[in-house]
């Protein structure tokens, strides 16, 4: 099996620096995405803060995990949460797949402050969990130009994650556009608007 890492995913709008460097998104749709406005079936999805990491079936079982392109052996110092987060995630039922390479993105205590408060590492796969329980049903009831979607995200948008898990309401890291019918991807953080700096000022 060719193992493959988790594509680069970019953003639907062009992104340029602001007066004071920040890379932020401008209200122009990068060439090639125009997808993520004009097809009503398109996802979108939270965008979980944590690491990449993937994990390959074969026979039916779990055979190896990858972080990013690094392969992570079971046994090891560095990276044992990794494999605690992929044994979690099975006896949740989150790994039942075929055969082949699965990608999915790993939370918890030793990741990016831990966002979502978790006592442990979870593994959490983008084509199903993610589609099935992190899609946001207020996407296109918006009109699908710039300055609603800053203003969803600016206003409305919240961690569907957490929600579910707690009932807390707390702003995620951003969102996954997915085609279903390509397997398309793009992605908006936060990060990556004007307002989100603004905000850090006021601070």
């Amino acid at each position: 099996m060719i193992i493959q890492d988790m594509p680069k995913i970019e953003s639907p709008f062009i992104r340029e620096l602001d007066k004071n460097n920040h890379y932020i998104v401008i209200n122009k749709i990068n060439p090639g995405y125009e997808w993520v406005f004009d097809d009503d079936t398109v996802l979108a999805t939270e965008k979980l803060d944590g690491t990449d990491v993937s994990i390959i079936i074969e026979k039916g079982k779990i055979t190896r995990i990858f972080n990013r392109t690094a392969e992570i052996p079971f046994f090891n110092k560095g990276k044992i949460f990794i494999i605690q987060a992929v044994l979690n995630s099975y006896e949740r039922g989150y790994c039942n797949f075929t055969d082949g390479q699965y990608f999915g993105e790993v939370i918890g205590p030793k990741l990016q402050g831990n966002p979502y408060k978790l006592k442990e590492h979870l593994w959490i796969p983008f084509n199903s969990y993610c589609r099935k329980h992190l899609s946001y049903t207020s996407w296109g009831k918006y009109p699908k130009d710039y300055d609603s979607i800053r203003t969803w995200f600016k206003d409305d948008i919240f961690s569907l994650f957490m929600r579910r898990r707690d009932g807390i309401i707390q702003k995620p890291e951003g969102i996954v556009f997915v085609q279903p019918s390509t397997g398309k991807m793009a992605k908006l953080r936060l990060d990556m608007f004007d307002f989100f700096y603004e905000t850090l000022i006021k601070k």
